[in-house]
């Protein structure tokens, strides 16, 4: 296995929230963790959508669901769901954090302000 492989099972996550939504005082719908550098990043349903420009930056195209109970893979370059290995903990956010989230970050009206 090298950097390039698209899955690198050892890579912990970047954090317990998106990033970008963190530094910008955002918020997220749900998060999604990037399977080759461990990013954490927002969802297509999210206003921002961290996730998928994550992808279109750099490249790397596996994601996992990083959210708690759901162990999904999504490619973006085959546009299609998979299956992949377990990956460094912690495999989702804490289970007490809210989605949407951050908490105390998210609008009243947030529903609408999401991607369909």
């Amino acid at each position: 296995m090298t950097s390039d492989d698209p899955i690198q099972p050892d890579v912990p996550p970047s954090g317990t929230g998106c990033v970008e939504c963190l530094g910008a005082d955002g918020w997220w719908f749900h998060l999604r963790r990037c399977a080759q550098c461990g990013h954490i990043g927002c969802c297509d349903s999210s206003p921002a959508q961290h996730a998928t420009a994550h992808w279109k930056a750099t490249g790397h195209p596996i994601i996992q669901s990083f959210e708690p109970g759901e162990d999904w893979f999504w490619d973006y370059s085959a546009d299609e769901a998979g299956n992949g290995p377990e990956l460094a903990p912690a495999t989702s956010h804490p289970v007490d954090q809210p989605a949407p989230g951050p908490a105390g970050a998210v609008p009243e009206d947030w529903r609408r302000h999401l991607h369909r």
